[in-house]
């Protein structure tokens, strides 16, 4: 029993370390410190979908009550204009967060949440298509290399998956498979090619509704997407990845107008962008448990991370930790 739980974790670090470092060489990233807490007041936090209740913090010496932060996309931009980074250069952090207001924990839900935040600045021009899907490929491909050496240093289970990733944007998701849900879809998707980025996730499709739901002040959804990969074990897609080219002023006011939140714009962040303090950027998320369930074709992210779960979950997945 010792000895297979401390080759998985043996499997878990060589998975998480390698993907950091092939990153970091995609993308010209480096490793920074990242917080925990952000002040509610600052308009740094990430309200993810709008329904998520940050964990508050009540901080006595300080008599203020800071939160737990659910990402850092708003911090990141905010880092790089501070330090004066030039396009092409970037970070990333070891992003560690809790969200107890998930609909219901699963197989991949889990209240812990564990990610590699990154963020990369680019010039003003090179906020289009092109730029993102160049970066879409370089993640890829640090995957793919990740999964590559992962499954020669371990006894790993057979995982195929395409030599490039299959980009398709949501709307012609929605006219491929126009009787299924977004979720469905993604899934079939995923089936068909085994690695998609689905693109342009926040603003509404030709039938009036949004493929899925994004905060309107850190992503443009015209420049932004999902990168998913067909898991065999749960038979479903997995999203890996939410990433995409920042907003410019002109998107943060349309977005914020949609999402009927114009009055976030006199938050102390969102002035800065408005007054043109912070460099244009792109930016995600790639979830670290996930992917280590995924190269480890894992039945449960449980039996990847520490987390709390119900006693029937831990005793149908037997391999939780």
């Amino acid at each position: 029993m010792k000895a297979k739980f401390l080759t998985k974790q043996h499997e878990i670090r060589f998975i998480r370390t390698t993907f950091t470092d092939e990153l970091c060489r995609a993308l010209n990233l480096v490793e920074v410190q990242a917080p925990i807490l952000t002040d509610p007041l600052d308009g740094t936090q990430d309200t993810l979908s709008g329904y998520e209740q940050a964990v508050q913090v009540p901080v006595r010496s300080l008599q203020q009550s800071f939160e737990v932060v659910h990402s850092l996309a708003k911090w990141k931009r905010q880092l790089l204009a501070q330090y004066e980074f030039t396009a092409g250069e970037g970070i990333v952090t070891q992003m560690k967060a809790l969200r107890p207001d998930e609909e219901q924990l699963s197989p991949i839900h889990s209240v812990y949440v564990d990610q590699w935040d990154w963020e990369q600045v680019i010039a003003d021009q090179a906020r289009d298509q092109k730029t993102l899907h160049q970066t879409v490929a370089a993640i890829y491909s640090a995957l793919r290399k990740t999964l590559s050496l992962y499954q020669s240093q371990f006894d790993a289970p057979e995982l195929h998956v395409p030599e490039k990733i299959k980009i398709l944007t949501s709307e012609e998701l929605r006219l491929s498979y126009p009787s299924l849900t977004s979720k469905a879809r993604e899934h079939e998707a995923a089936r068909e090619f085994g690695a998609v980025f689905v693109q342009n996730i926040g603003g509404a499709l030709g039938d009036g509704k949004s493929h899925d739901v994004r905060a309107p002040d850190y992503d443009d959804w015209s420049l932004n997407g999902d990168i998913l990969v067909w898991n065999p074990i749960l038979e479903q897609s997995l999203e890996l990845s939410s990433m995409g080219i920042r907003v410019d002023r002109a998107a943060l006011i349309r977005q914020l107008q949609i999402a009927g939140k114009a009055d976030n714009a006199q938050l102390p962040w969102h002035q800065k962008l408005l007054a043109g303090q912070l460099p244009q950027t792109i930016g995600g998320g790639i979830g670290q448990s996930r992917l280590c369930m995924w190269m480890m074709q894992q039945p449960h992210i449980g039996c990847v991370q520490h987390s709390v779960w119900c006693p029937t979950t831990r005793e149908r997945f037997a391999g939780i930790l």
